[in-house]
């Protein structure tokens, strides 16, 4: 019998992008009053600066060029939320210290969160924007930052696998003139893991990877990925029912 579910999964995974605001860096003060041109040079330095020490705890600020924007804002809250310090974008005296400091941490590596549970699992965290594959020994066997709307998907713990009579794994899920590829099922009814949604005219993602493990995106509840990561959970998920832990 012929399926449904392409019509039926929700729009509810679709964009509902946060307008980017400008990053803040901390610029060094001196007593001489520079002249606008000093000014913009030290600015540009200071945050080159910073763009450089992110890039080299693996947070991902982009070409390290001194130019405050988007892709900057999105490491320095990569790295604020690695840190636990409010998820600002801004490189105030609190992070500033942090970042600095010999005991800075990597972005691109995290533990689990305790209390996510055992055996082989999925965790997902909404206050960092993280998701790990585990193994049944609880090792990690990948993580990485993700999309998501802590308002639509709620805490708890769900299981991969069909739901309302929908498929539970669609290689190239459709919706509307978006292909959501690696699409994975885990809740009721619509959501899933997939990779960030691609345009079906052009094969372009709707934002880039450098909204991963922020909240400068939200998905409306489906887990958007990288293209990488997605493939990792829809090979993770090839088996069994896995547990998913949304913490």
């Amino acid at each position: 019998m012929k399926h449904t579910w392409r019509r039926a999964l929700p729009l509810a995974c679709l964009a509902s992008l946060a307008l980017l605001g400008p990053v803040l860096v901390a610029v060094p003060t001196s007593s001489a009053a520079p002249g606008p041109r000093s000014t913009t040079a030290s600015a540009s330095a200071a945050t080159k600066t910073i763009q450089l020490r992110l890039n080299a705890l693996h947070c991902d600020a982009g070409p390290a060029d001194g130019v405050n924007g988007g892709w900057t804002r999105s490491a320095v809250i990569r790295f604020q939320s690695r840190h636990g310090l409010a998820q600002t974008g801004s490189v105030n005296p609190a992070t500033r210290s942090w970042l600095f400091a010999s005991k800075a941490r990597r972005c691109d590596l995290r533990a689990a969160p305790a209390r996510s549970g055992s055996g082989r699992r999925i965790v997902i965290s909404q206050q960092h924007n993280w998701v790990w594959l585990i193994a049944a020994n609880n090792r990690v066997l990948a993580q990485g930052g993700i999309v998501d709307n802590p308002g639509e998907l709620h805490r708890g713990t769900f299981r991969t696998g069909s739901y309302c009579g929908r498929a539970a794994r669609v290689r190239h899920n459709t919706s509307g003139s978006l292909w959501l590829d690696n699409f994975v099922r885990f809740a009721p009814c619509g959501f899933g893991f997939h990779r960030i949604p691609r345009a079906k005219a052009g094969g372009k993602q709707i934002h880039p990877d450098w909204y991963l493990g922020t909240n400068l995106a939200t998905s409306h509840g489906c887990i958007r990925l990288s293209a990488a990561m997605s493939t990792r959970v829809w090979n993770f998920t090839a088996g069994p029912r896995t547990v998913v832990r949304v913490l």
